[in-house]
């Protein structure tokens, strides 16, 4: 069987197109880490589709937030004005 991250799921074989110069660099990577280019490759995915996910549901979260009745929004211009503002004389209260 395969080598997989997570012994839950065995691991399946995927093959991609990469540039000449990412090629070079993962190898380069698996001889200075003693790792292979398929073990960092399955990595670099894992941790890109991580990092995908939680910004995916972020932005979810997001919306539901925004379109619920407890929405709350400010005019851009307000918050703009109100930022421009700091560290000056005349600095102002944040827009309601």
């Amino acid at each position: 069987m395969p080598y997989s991250h997570n012994s839950a799921h065995p691991a399946v074989t995927l093959s991609v197109r990469v540039s000449t110069k990412a090629r070079d660099q993962l190898e380069d990577l698996a001889d200075a880490t003693g790792r292979t280019k398929s073990f960092l490759a399955a990595e670099a995915i894992e941790y890109y589709l991580e990092a995908q996910a939680w910004q995916v549901k972020a932005i979810e979260q997001s919306v539901k937030k925004a379109n619920s009745k407890k929405a709350k929004f400010i005019e851009h211009q307000n918050v703009s004005d109100w930022l421009n503002s700091w560290g000056s004389d005349e600095e102002k209260e944040p827009p309601k």
